[in-house]
C-alpha cells in the first residue's frame, strides 16, 4: 500500500489545502489556471507545502503532457530528452507540455542554461520548485523568463483540516476508530510540513494493535522516540530538518528549535551550515525588532570557528533559544524585496 501522504495527494484545486493567496477564488495563479493558459513559473517554499502537488494538479487541469525531473539525479542530457519529447507532443496538445523540475536550485548553471531556449520559445512550460531563495540559486536569464510564486508554510488550521480529512477519507485509517484527543505534539514535530504530519499520523496509528486509537501528545512523542526518522545531511531530510528548525525560531518555539537542533547535531550536520542559517534568521525573521540578535548570531558563528566541536554546540543552542524568544520583524527583508520590485 502507498504511504498515507501519497494516498491523500489532492488531484483538484478544491482538494488542495492552503496557499489561498495563489489558488483561492480570484487569486492570480487560480485565474491563469482557470483560463487554460499558464506561463513558466518557479514556486518557492519550504518542504511539504504542496509544490509538487500543485504542479500535478495544473497539468491535470490543463490536460497537457507532464514531465518531471529531479535536479538531484538529472543532467543536461535528461533535460534535452524531455524537450525533444515535448516538441513532438506539442502538435497534439493545445497547451505546451509542462516540465516540472523539483529542487531546481540544485541544477548547475549549465543545466539551467539548457532550459532557456525551450522556455523562451514556449516548447515547454517550466514549473520549477525550490526550497531556497531563487534570487541566489536560479540564474538571472531563467528567472527573468519565469514568474515567481511564494508558497507559505501551512497554518495550524490547514494542518488540522488535513488531519481530519485523512481520518475521514482514507480507507486504511477508517478501519480503526481514531480519536484526536491532542494535536500539539503532532503539529510541532511536523514543523508545518503536511507530508511529515501524515507520516506521523500513519506511524502512530499503525503502532497501535487495538481497534480504537486515542492520539495524545505523550503517545506521539513516545512513538517518535521509538522510531526516530533518519537524518541524511546530503539528502531531502537535510532541507526538511533545517526548515523545521527555522520555522520553530520564526514561530517563537524555543523547545522546538532545540529539538531540531539536536536532530541535526546527532545526524552529523555541518555546524557551520547551522550557524549560517542562524545568521540569516536573525536578519530575516527577528530584524529590527531586536537588532542585537544579528550581533549574537555573528558572534555565535565566530565562536564556533574558534572553539570547534563539540563545544560549539553550546553557542548554537544559546543562539537558537535567543532567536526563538526574541520579538519578530521582517520589515527590513520586506522593504528591500519591495524596493527591488519597483
Amino acid at each position: 500500500m502507498k504511504p498515507l501522504a501519497e494516498r491523500l495527494r489532492p488531484t483538484t484545486l478544491e482538494e488542495y489545502i492552503g496557499q489561498k493567496h495563489l489558488v483561492g477564488e480570484g487569486a492570480i495563479l487560480r485565474k491563469m489556471i482557470d483560463s487554460g493558459h499558464i506561463s513558466s513559473f518557479i514556486i518557492w517554499g519550504p518542504p511539504g507545502v504542496g509544490k509538487t502537488t500543485l504542479a500535478q494538479i495544473i497539468a491535470h487541469k490543463l490536460e497537457t503532457p507532464f514531465y518531471t525531473l529531479s535536479a538531484v539525479s538529472s543532467g543536461v542530457k535528461d533535460v534535452r530528452e524531455v524537450i525533444d519529447k515535448a516538441k513532438s507532443n506539442r502538435f497534439f496538445s493545445q497547451s505546451s507540455p509542462i516540465l516540472f523540475i523539483d529542487e531546481i536550485h540544485r541544477f548547475s548553471k549549465s543545466q539551467q542554461d539548457s532550459l532557456l531556449g525551450a522556455v523562451e520559445k514556449g516548447t515547454v512550460t517550466l514549473i520549477g520548485a525550490t526550497t531556497e531563495n531563487p534570487s541566489f540559486e536560479v540564474i538571472r536569464p531563467l528567472l527573468s523568463r519565469c514568474q515567481l510564486y511564494v508558497l507559505k508554510s501551512l497554518e495550524k488550521e490547514d494542518l488540522l483540516e488535513l488531519l481530519h480529512r485523512a481520518i475521514m477519507a482514507d480507507s486504511g485509517l477508517k478501519e480503526k476508530n481514531i480519536e484526536l484527543k491532542e494535536t500539539t505534539a503532532m503539529l510541532r514535530f511536523s514543523g508545518g510540513d503536511a507530508r511529515k504530519l501524515l507520516n506521523i499520523l500513519e506511524l502512530v496509528v499503525e503502532s497501535e494493535a487495538t481497534e480504537t486509537v486515542i492520539i495524545t501528545d505523550d503517545i506521539v512523542t513516545e512513538r517518535l522516540q521509538q522510531n526516530p526518522l533518519a537524518y541524511d545531511k546530503d539528502g531531502e531530510m537535510h532541507y526538511d530538518i533545517i526548515s523545521a528548525f527555522i520555522k520553530s525560531i520564526r514561530g517563537s518555539d524555543p523547545d522546538g528549535a532545540i529539538y531540531w537542533l539536536a536532530r541535526m547535531v546527532e545526524g552529523g550536520e555541518d555546524p557551520a551550515f547551522i550557524a549560517r542559517r542562524l545568521v540569516i534568521s536573525a536578519a530575516e525573521d527577528i530584524g529590527l525588532a531586536n537588532p542585537n540578535a544579528l550581533l549574537l548570531a555573528n558572534a555565535c558563528f565566530d565562536t564556533l570557528m574558534k572553539i570547534g566541536w563539540p563545544e560549539g554546540q553550546i553557542p548554537l543552542a544559546e543562539t537558537a533559544i535567543y532567536l526563538a524568544t526574541s520579538p519578530k520583524s521582517n520589515s527590513a527583508n520586506k522593504a528591500i524585496t519591495d524596493a527591488l520590485e519597483l
